[in-house]
């Protein structure tokens, strides 16, 4: 494991927030930004285009154009650079480069010499990724090609903010579909009530003479009746499906954790192990944000463990009358933290780099994640002897 500290954006923490919000799904994303590759290779005359974003640990590449690719450790990887600039970065010759010439994608097979890269930004100004191309030969790029360039980067960023737009318009629709519903039970009840009432007052009065209440009694009925056929309307609109676009279920979330993280723990000689509860691994629960949740806890603890190390991941879904109880517990054999470092974490503070675990900004996300999503996170660790990060959100049925 390095300990040489990598290239950080001076607004790294605000940086890596910034992604996490986009809540992307790195394993699905290559039919969104495919055309966008192929077209920044044309561009520049190269065999190799990839949309890279950029973790507190790992590149992921999204899509790809010349070279398939998943992920690779941040600090082996070009873009990290790239995000530190705000205009662009570019390598006329890899190999001559003294942080590059040695790394396995120079020396290796692939022999790659040039690379160019451009930011991907979001609003904010926060860089989240980079659009690169690569070549085993060395380029010159012309001002307009550049230019050409920074516009399908930001092309990237204006799709990424369109996803995340629509999804948030999916969420809103499905939390006002829910409220109704909500409203239809609450209200039923009474109305039902109001009925019976209302029917009881009509027999009784119909035994007197007074016809101003039989009169009121029967609009109150009748009103009440129109109402609640109005409710089971708006309910019977309202049908729970199978699972959702915007759902998961743990046997497909242990499916993505081990895809997305099981490689890169095998590069650095640890054991990853995800477990999840058999009785309930088909009960659905919303995926907002638990890529990211559960991925940073487990970079974090790839961060502090050593060769020879174990990590498991518990995933576990309890189903409640009106909510579904979600789990996420990741313990490592790593080097542990101090107790003064696991307050400040608990407290949402940023924590000292030590000897080992040299950056502790994912666990920092996960607080901030979890909070959003008004969940507990707890935090157990003893200095020298392993962590235990566990997330337990509330999850209301949708």
């Amino acid at each position: 494991m390095t300990n040489k500290p990598l290239p950080l954006p001076d607004n790294e923490i605000e940086r890596v927030f910034s992604l996490a919000e986009f809540d992307v799904d790195y394993s699905n994303m290559e039919d969104q930004f495919k055309d966008l590759t192929t077209l920044a290779a044309n561009i520049a005359g190269t065999k190799i285009s990839l949309v890279n974003l950029i973790d507190s640990f790992t590149q992921w590449t999204v899509a790809n154009h010349g070279l398939r690719t998943g992920q690779t450790p941040r600090e082996n990887s070009i873009c990290q650079y790239t995000i530190t600039v705000d205009d662009h970065f570019e390598i006329p010759d890899l190999t001559l480069d003294e942080r590059f010439k040695e790394k396995e994608y120079v020396t290796g097979p692939l022999q790659l010499k040039y690379y160019f890269g451009v930011p991907v930004s979001t609003p904010e100004g926060h860089h989240i990724g980079a659009l690169c191309v690569i070549d085993e030969e060395q380029k010159s790029l012309s001002p307009e090609k550049i230019e050409l360039l920074k516009l399908v980067a930001s092309e990237v960023a204006n799709r990424l903010t369109a996803l995340k737009t629509i999804d948030t318009l999916k969420k809103s629709l499905a939390e006002s579909r829910e409220l109704q519903k909500k409203i239809a039970h609450e209200i039923r009840g009474p109305l039902a009530g109001i009925i019976g009432l209302s029917g009881l007052i009509a027999d009784q009065g119909s035994e007197s003479t007074i016809d101003d209440i039989l009169e009121a009694a029967a609009q109150i009925n009748s009103s009440s009746k129109e109402m609640l056929s109005a409710t089971n309307e708006i309910t019977s609109d309202i049908e729970i499906e199978p699972l959702k676009k915007e759902e998961f279920n743990l046997h497909i979330f242990k499916d993505k954790l081990e895809r997305l993280y099981i490689p890169q723990a095998v590069s650095k000689g640890i054991e990853l192990e995800v477990n999840v509860s058999e009785r309930t691994k088909f009960v659905p629960f919303l995926k907002n944000k638990m890529l990211q949740i559960a991925g940073n806890m487990i970079n974090c603890a790839l961060n502090c463990t050593s060769e020879m190390g174990l990590i498991t991941v518990d995933l576990e879904v309890k189903p409640e009358p009106t909510f579904n109880l979600l789990k996420i517990k990741v313990t490592d054999s790593g080097s542990g933290m101090s107790d003064t470092a696991v307050d400040q974490l608990l407290l949402g503070q940023e924590t000292e780099a030590s000897d080992q675990c040299h950056d502790k900004s994912g666990l920092l996300l996960v607080k901030r994640l979890t909070n959003d999503l008004k969940g507990e996170f707890k935090l157990r660790s003893i200095d020298g002897s392993g962590t235990i990060a566990e997330v337990i959100l509330n999850q209301t049925y949708v």
